[in-house]
């Protein structure tokens, strides 16, 4: 990094933050900036939003992270695939023919409302897209560019000169800003250019995404899925449902040694897709590609004022559904730090914090969706599908599903398939500064300690408007009318994106609002501006909803506990009653390093 400072001449346009990359993470991003504040750019090197739904699921934690900057979730389910549609996945030899077994999707049971107030949601990836691009459509902060591409950066102490080709006129030019964020995917130009390694391996299976349009309702009739598991040997893969009447992607394994990539056609993908659906259906094959199944994890996320998030941070298989979301909570966790450090309420510093958090999360998740696929193609194997004769293979397959020994086998090997399909433990359970691998991805059990996300509950409050979101629609989970009029407002709502939230019982509330106004009389002036630092009191400000005790139980302000929440929802502190002004002052230098 150069020290000296380059003449004005020397750059075209000046920006507080660039972005490279208008894919999720990037475009979720800007928007998040926008609401703090902060202008940023967009340099997207393709013309056009590609086609293939790629991933297919909003988790849990994403909902939670769009509600908090005001993308209305009650909307976003009213696009891609319905609960009922979504809630199964099945294990079939082929759409029309047997059905081996099957195991919920993730948790779309009522229960986990009372983990999130946002269960998990499938809508394909360009939908997702194109509702936060519509929602930038009209800003003044963001700007998007298409089909500008990065060509190059160099780093000063006090900014990032980076070349843009606009690769309709070929020309190049020269963009200034305060930080680079690379978001632009698993080949990452920008890691490539700064040279940042990965950690991880490529597995032995080769993989092929088709991506067709069919009516798959007529053959499943009320075998809905999300997923199907196609335990064919011609296929060995899985249909994602996206539509059941129209959008379908087939993702499948194959030896690229007897069948290689260069010798797949639109003939071939349809011997394929005609053994998956077992079937005669009229469907268009919109695209296909191949891919090799791979784990990796950049080494460090940070190279002074550039940041790697999303796909250009880490790539995961498929098996799980944890890239996308890794990379919303990615540019999550970074959103309110830039925005701190650009409004002058942290230092520098704080940016630090981004690697250290969020890489230790994309390891476990990493790790976890190469044990689903390990797991998953385990069974097909069990099956004896991977004998190298179709018809053997097929033959073999029949035979077990028919044996009353073999199908005890079978069903255990899809029992064993159940932690695949229910991630909620890594979805919203990952504590900053925690490196245990948990034993079990879908287990969930709240805490209050440093790190964690502030845990849910239903709450009333006293009143609805101080906290500017709409009421979260549950009615689509079904049951008592009542209970979903009690499923409308979350303690997660209370935490502003743009400011500390202390959170205190009535009882004590008067010392800490002494201590908080002392606090803020105590931080140095060039900070005291730009830092929101807001009481939210148990018992005045909001209730619990009936049914709710377990949150006083976790979460104890009754008892005397203060807790100090992120911007981000995560807890910075658990406090004393009897906190100081001071201990507030010192809690908040050691995270925003003054």
């Amino acid at each position: 990094m150069s020290p000296s400072i380059p003449r004005n001449d020397i750059f075209d346009e000046d920006v507080p933050i660039l972005i490279i990359g208008g894919g999720p993470s990037g475009l979720f991003l800007a928007f998040m900036l926008e609401q703090l504040g902060v202008r940023s750019l967009i340099a997207e090197r393709y013309a056009a939003r590609l086609a293939a739904p790629k991933a297919h699921a909003l988790s849990p934690r994403s909902l939670e992270m769009c509600r908090q900057f005001g993308l209305d979730v009650n909307e976003i389910r009213k696009v891609g695939t319905s609960r009922k549609d979504a809630y199964w996945v099945n294990f079939i030899t082929s759409l029309a023919c047997e059905h081996v077994g099957k195991l919920p999707y993730e948790r779309m049971d009522a229960e986990v409302l009372n983990s999130t107030p946002t269960m998990i949601h499938n809508i394909p990836q360009p939908a997702f897209e194109e509702l936060i691009a519509q929602r930038l459509s009209n800003s003044s902060l963001v700007e998007i560019r298409k089909s500008h591409s990065f060509v190059s950066l160099k780093q000063f102490d006090d900014q990032v000169i980076t070349t843009i080709e606009d690769r309709v006129s070929k020309e190049t030019y020269k963009v200034r800003s305060k930080h680079v964020v690379a978001c632009d995917g698993a080949k990452s130009a920008v890691r490539n250019f700064l040279g940042i390694e990965s950690e991880g391996e490529d597995s032995y299976e080769t993989m092929m995404t088709i991506h067709f349009n069919a009516d798959l309702r007529p053959i499943l009739q009320e075998q809905v899925g999300m997923l199907h598991w196609v335990m064919d040997p011609l296929v060995s893969g899985f249909i994602i449902a996206y539509d059941l009447s129209g959008n379908q992607v087939l993702i499948c394994s194959f030896d690229s040694k007897k069948c290689p990539t260069e010798s797949w056609n639109e003939e071939y993908c349809r011997k394929v897709v005609d053994a998956a659906i077992g079937a005669t259906v009229k469907y268009d094959i919109l695209s296909f590609r191949p891919w090799i199944l791979s784990r990796k994890v950049a080494k460090f996320y940070r190279d002074s004022r550039v940041f790697l998030a999303g796909d250009a941070a880490h790539s995961f298989p498929p098996t799980g559904g944890l890239g996308l979301n890794s990379g919303l909570s990615d540019v999550h966790n970074l959103a309110y730090k830039l925005a701190a450090v650009h409004h002058g309420s942290a230092m520098d510093a704080l940016l630090e914090t981004y690697d250290a958090e969020r890489r230790q999360v994309a390891l476990v998740n990493s790790k976890q969706s190469v044990k689903n696929g390990n797991k998953i193609f385990g069974l097909l194997k069990t099956l004896g599908t991977t004998d190298p004769d179709v018809g053997v293979a097929r033959h073999n397959l029949y035979h077990k599903i028919c044996d009353e020994k073999a199908m005890i086998d079978i069903n255990n090997g899809i029992e064993d398939q159940r932690e695949h399909f229910d991630n909620l433990g890594l979805h919203i359970g990952y504590v900053y500064g925690n490196k245990h691998i948990p034993e079990n991805a879908s287990l969930y059990e709240p805490v209050c300690v440093p790190g964690a996300r502030l845990p849910h509950a239903w709450i009333k409050l006293a009143v609805p408007e101080k906290v500017q979101l709409p009421k979260i629609d549950s009615s689509y989970v079904g049951g008592e009318a009542q209970k979903a009029a009690e499923m409308t407002y979350s303690t997660l709502d209370l935490c502003r994106f743009d400011a500390f939230t202390v959170l205190v019982y009535e009882t004590f509330s008067s010392q800490i609002q002494s201590a908080v106004q002392e606090a803020l009389k105590q931080v140095p002036a060039s900070v005291a501006s730009s830092l929101s630092l807001l009481v939210v009191i148990q018992g005045v400000d909001f209730a619990l909803q009936p049914g709710q005790d377990k949150w006083d139980n976790v979460v104890s302000l009754k008892q005397g506990q203060v807790v100090l929440v992120r911007p981000d929802q995560h807890i910075l502190a658990v406090l004393d009653r009897n906190a100081s002004a001071a201990h507030i002052v010192e809690t908040l230098r050691g995270h925003l390093a003054w």
